[in-house]
Protein backbone atom coordinates (compact mmCIF):
# COMPACT_ATOMS: atom_id res chain seq x y z
CA UNK A 1 0.00 0.00 0.00
CA UNK A 2 1.22 3.77 -0.90
CA UNK A 3 0.67 6.17 1.47
CA UNK A 4 -2.34 7.58 -0.04
CA UNK A 5 -3.45 3.79 0.82
CA UNK A 6 -3.17 4.15 4.63
CA UNK A 7 -4.57 6.84 5.55
CA UNK A 8 -7.51 6.65 3.50
CA UNK A 9 -7.53 3.22 5.87
CA UNK A 10 -7.10 4.47 8.43
CA UNK A 11 -9.29 7.56 8.37
CA UNK A 12 -11.85 4.85 7.11
CA UNK A 13 -11.03 2.58 10.09
CA UNK A 14 -11.52 5.17 13.01
CA UNK A 15 -14.47 7.17 11.00
CA UNK A 16 -12.73 9.91 10.76
CA UNK A 17 -14.59 12.77 8.80
CA UNK A 18 -12.85 15.06 6.07
CA UNK A 19 -10.97 17.81 8.23
CA UNK A 20 -10.77 16.02 11.56
CA UNK A 21 -7.45 14.97 10.70
CA UNK A 22 -4.10 16.44 8.46
CA UNK A 23 -1.67 14.30 6.69
CA UNK A 24 0.35 14.18 3.93
CA UNK A 25 0.39 11.32 1.93
CA UNK A 26 3.69 12.54 -0.64
CA UNK A 27 5.83 13.42 2.30
CA UNK A 28 8.84 10.75 1.74
CA UNK A 29 7.61 9.47 5.46
CA UNK A 30 3.39 9.64 4.79
CA UNK A 31 2.08 11.59 7.95
CA UNK A 32 -0.93 11.25 9.43
CA UNK A 33 -2.02 13.81 12.98
CA UNK A 34 -4.98 12.67 14.40
CA UNK A 35 -6.58 14.34 17.73
CA UNK A 36 -5.02 12.64 20.68
CA UNK A 37 -8.04 11.18 21.92
CA UNK A 38 -8.34 9.25 18.60
CA UNK A 39 -4.17 8.12 19.32
CA UNK A 40 -5.22 4.48 21.56
CA UNK A 41 -7.61 3.34 18.89
CA UNK A 42 -5.48 4.33 15.80
CA UNK A 43 -2.53 2.24 17.28
CA UNK A 44 -5.26 -0.74 17.74
CA UNK A 45 -5.97 -0.11 14.46
CA UNK A 46 -2.53 0.07 12.65
CA UNK A 47 -1.43 -3.02 14.82
CA UNK A 48 -4.48 -5.31 14.15
CA UNK A 49 -5.79 -4.70 10.78
CA UNK A 50 -4.88 -6.94 8.41
CA UNK A 51 -3.94 -4.81 5.47
CA UNK A 52 -1.88 -2.55 7.69
CA UNK A 53 -0.26 -5.16 10.18
CA UNK A 54 1.62 -2.27 11.85
CA UNK A 55 4.04 -4.28 13.81
CA UNK A 56 7.08 -2.19 14.81
CA UNK A 57 7.33 1.07 16.33
CA UNK A 58 10.52 2.53 15.42
CA UNK A 59 10.69 5.90 17.50
CA UNK A 60 8.27 8.15 19.38
CA UNK A 61 9.84 11.51 19.43
CA UNK A 62 8.63 14.97 20.97
CA UNK A 63 8.39 18.53 19.14
CA UNK A 64 7.98 21.84 21.46
CA UNK A 65 6.16 24.17 19.46
CA UNK A 66 5.99 26.83 22.26
CA UNK A 67 4.77 29.81 19.59
CA UNK A 68 1.35 27.75 18.92
CA UNK A 69 -1.48 29.14 20.25
CA UNK A 70 -1.76 27.59 22.65
CA UNK A 71 1.44 26.21 22.66
CA UNK A 72 1.84 22.70 22.11
CA UNK A 73 4.03 19.64 21.35
CA UNK A 74 3.52 17.33 18.75
CA UNK A 75 4.06 13.63 19.98
CA UNK A 76 5.62 11.71 16.79
CA UNK A 77 5.30 7.51 16.27
CA UNK A 78 6.91 5.77 13.40
CA UNK A 79 6.00 2.79 12.23
CA UNK A 80 6.60 -0.27 9.89
CA UNK A 81 5.08 -2.84 9.02
CA UNK A 82 7.73 -5.78 8.69
CA UNK A 83 5.45 -7.68 7.08
CA UNK A 84 3.40 -5.94 4.36
CA UNK A 85 7.16 -3.90 3.84
CA UNK A 86 5.09 -0.54 4.45
CA UNK A 87 5.57 2.65 6.84
CA UNK A 88 3.88 5.20 8.24
CA UNK A 89 4.20 8.36 10.93
CA UNK A 90 1.44 9.42 13.37
CA UNK A 91 1.38 12.29 14.76
CA UNK A 92 -0.41 13.97 17.67
CA UNK A 93 -0.35 17.59 19.48
CA UNK A 94 -1.23 17.68 22.90
CA UNK A 95 -1.37 21.12 25.16
CA UNK A 96 2.02 22.39 26.54
CA UNK A 97 0.07 23.07 30.23
CA UNK A 98 -0.38 19.61 31.56
CA UNK A 99 0.66 17.53 28.54
CA UNK A 100 -0.69 13.76 28.80
CA UNK A 101 -1.74 10.97 26.40
CA UNK A 102 -2.76 7.11 26.63
CA UNK A 103 0.13 5.15 27.03
CA UNK A 104 0.95 2.74 23.84
CA UNK A 105 3.07 0.50 25.47
CA UNK A 106 0.32 -1.81 25.98
CA UNK A 107 0.52 -2.29 21.85
CA UNK A 108 3.58 -1.59 21.06
CA UNK A 109 6.41 -2.94 24.00
CA UNK A 110 9.09 -0.49 22.62
CA UNK A 111 7.01 2.53 23.39
CA UNK A 112 7.71 1.61 26.96
CA UNK A 113 11.24 3.37 26.80
CA UNK A 114 10.59 5.53 23.98
CA UNK A 115 7.49 6.91 25.93
CA UNK A 116 9.61 7.62 28.93
CA UNK A 117 12.16 9.34 27.10
CA UNK A 118 9.59 11.75 26.12
CA UNK A 119 8.17 12.11 29.68
CA UNK A 120 11.67 12.82 30.40
CA UNK A 121 12.73 15.44 27.71
CA UNK A 122 9.50 17.02 27.11
CA UNK A 123 7.24 16.49 30.54
CA UNK A 124 4.07 14.37 28.57
CA UNK A 125 2.72 11.74 30.73
CA UNK A 126 1.36 8.67 29.04
CA UNK A 127 -1.49 7.89 31.31
CA UNK A 128 -1.33 3.81 31.91
CA UNK A 129 1.85 3.80 31.19
CA UNK A 130 3.56 0.65 33.62
CA UNK A 131 7.23 2.58 34.46
CA UNK A 132 6.55 5.81 33.65
CA UNK A 133 9.52 7.61 35.48
CA UNK A 134 13.12 9.50 33.72
CA UNK A 135 15.12 6.96 32.15
CA UNK A 136 18.06 9.62 30.65
CA UNK A 137 17.99 12.24 33.48
CA UNK A 138 18.29 11.87 37.53
CA UNK A 139 15.13 11.64 38.87
CA UNK A 140 15.33 15.39 40.69
CA UNK A 141 16.92 17.09 37.43
CA UNK A 142 14.94 20.48 36.95
CA UNK A 143 12.43 20.68 34.31
CA UNK A 144 12.54 19.29 30.79
CA UNK A 145 15.73 20.21 29.01
CA UNK A 146 13.72 20.06 25.15
CA UNK A 147 11.39 22.17 25.96
CA UNK A 148 12.18 25.55 23.96
CA UNK A 149 12.14 27.48 27.13
CA UNK A 150 14.33 25.22 29.37
CA UNK A 151 17.08 27.17 31.07
CA UNK A 152 20.07 25.03 32.02
CA UNK A 153 20.80 25.06 35.92
CA UNK A 154 24.17 26.54 37.21
CA UNK A 155 24.87 24.06 39.41
CA UNK A 156 22.45 20.43 40.37
CA UNK A 157 23.61 19.27 44.11
CA UNK A 158 26.65 21.90 44.11
CA UNK A 159 27.70 20.09 40.76
CA UNK A 160 28.88 22.75 37.81
CA UNK A 161 26.51 21.31 35.55
CA UNK A 162 26.21 24.52 33.03
CA UNK A 163 28.49 25.07 30.26
CA UNK A 164 31.28 27.18 31.88
CA UNK A 165 32.75 30.75 29.55
CA UNK A 166 35.84 29.61 28.65
CA UNK A 167 33.77 26.41 26.89
CA UNK A 168 31.38 28.81 25.36
CA UNK A 169 34.06 31.12 24.32
CA UNK A 170 35.28 28.07 22.19
CA UNK A 171 32.73 26.88 20.90
CA UNK A 172 31.69 30.52 19.65
CA UNK A 173 35.17 30.65 17.94
CA UNK A 174 34.29 27.67 16.14
CA UNK A 175 36.33 25.04 17.74
CA UNK A 176 35.64 21.32 18.41
CA UNK A 177 34.06 21.19 22.37
CA UNK A 178 33.94 17.61 23.74
CA UNK A 179 36.30 15.51 21.60
CA UNK A 180 39.28 15.76 23.93
CA UNK A 181 40.01 14.14 27.72
CA UNK A 182 39.49 17.07 29.01
CA UNK A 183 36.30 18.76 27.24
Amino acid sequence: MNGAQIIQRIAAGLGLEEGSFESDPEAKDPWIRLPGDKLAAAAEFLKGDGELEFDTLHCVSGVDWPGDDPPAIEVVYHLTSLTKKHWIVLKTRVARAGASLPTLETVWKAANWHEREVYDLFGIRFEGHSDLRRILLPSDWPGHPLLRDWEWPETWHKIPVKAGRQMTDRAESGQMTGVGPFD
